[in-house]
């Protein structure tokens, strides 16, 4: 692991992150807060408002809540499905192909670092166009699951409002109240049991809820990713849960220089070398710009 000689500092300028990073390889982590300005809110930021989300023991043991998440699912998901990367997306893509960036870590379900060309991303707490069984643990396309509920539900989406006009929240949901009447479909896989009927399991998407802990082998994946790199950036992130703050944590305690980009304190400042307060966006593009490339 390379060394940075620079002094350890709470808070600093652009000028002190690019002095601190030049010439290490970096892990990223990334939050929330790199995806708002592809239109998709956070959950924590200065200007978020309060949310209450559901959470694993909601979704599996009330059917009402299962009925509700859907319904509003159903309206979110087509949101996140057309938005686009941006420039802080494109700038992590462009400093892995110099070198730089050895991956990433994101708390993003959105796949916006696979659209913008990164190639070693761990999607953390899973990713918005799969969904899973709970009983066979078969996973399939969220799009085969849209066609489905349309089918069951027809005229829903128009019935709730342009996309446009209603509340998206980061997970591919949305905040939609008249929900009673909307009708989810069970997994329609075989059953592993009797292949001759539908398994009729509960489906949930392929994303990692409050109260449900991260696969343990995408945990160690991800602490191997921090170990091979020379230092860790986050950007986006308010560092509020403990499956990313984690991360910041086993960084500081091995010797390796922290980096918070983020508008606003955060719940991993504390273990931080430097923190920036600024826009990911901006401040993505213009390392991407001021870092030296260095050989693959």
């Amino acid at each position: 692991m390379s060394t940075s000689p620079t002094v350890p500092v709470t808070r600093g300028s652009l000028a002190d992150v690019v002095a601190l990073l030049s010439g290490l390889r970096l892990t990223v982590l990334t939050g929330a807060g790199v995806s708002t300005d592809s239109g998709i809110p956070d959950y924590r930021g200065p200007d978020s408002p309060p949310r209450t989300p559901m959470t694993f023991q909601q979704f599996v043991g009330d059917e009402a809540f299962r009925r509700h998440y859907w319904a509003r699912n159903h309206v979110g998901w087509r949101h996140v499905h057309r938005t686009v990367p941006n420039a802080g997306h494109r700038a992590l893509a462009a400093m892995e192909q110099r070198g730089v960036v050895l991956g990433l870590i994101t708390q993003n379900v959105d796949l916006l670092h696979e659209a913008a060309g990164s190639r070693h991303v761990i999607d953390l707490h899973g990713r918005y166009d799969r969904v899973v069984c709970l009983r066979c643990h078969r996973v399939v396309p969220r799009t085969a699951l849209a066609e489905r509920l349309e089918a069951l539900n027809p005229g829903f989406v128009e019935r709730m409002g342009q996309i446009a006009d209603v509340e998206i929240a980061p997970d591919a949901d949305a905040v939609v109240e008249q929900t009673a009447d909307f009708r989810v479909q069970a997994c329609w896989q075989p059953d592993p049991d009797d292949p001759s009927r539908g398994c009729g399991g509960i489906l949930k998407p392929d994303i990692v809820y409050f109260g449900e802990n991260v696969p343990r082998e995408r945990v160690e994946r991800a602490y191997a990713m921090v170990d091979a790199a020379d230092a860790l950036l986050v950007a986006g992130s308010s560092l509020t849960v403990h499956s990313g703050r984690r991360f910041v944590r086993h960084a500081a305690r091995s010797g390796r220089p922290v980096v918070v980009v983020n508008r606003g304190a955060t719940r991993g400042d504390v273990y931080a070398t430097l923190t920036l307060d600024a826009g990911t966006s901006e401040t993505l593009t213009q390392l991407a710009d001021l870092l030296p490339p260095l050989p693959h």
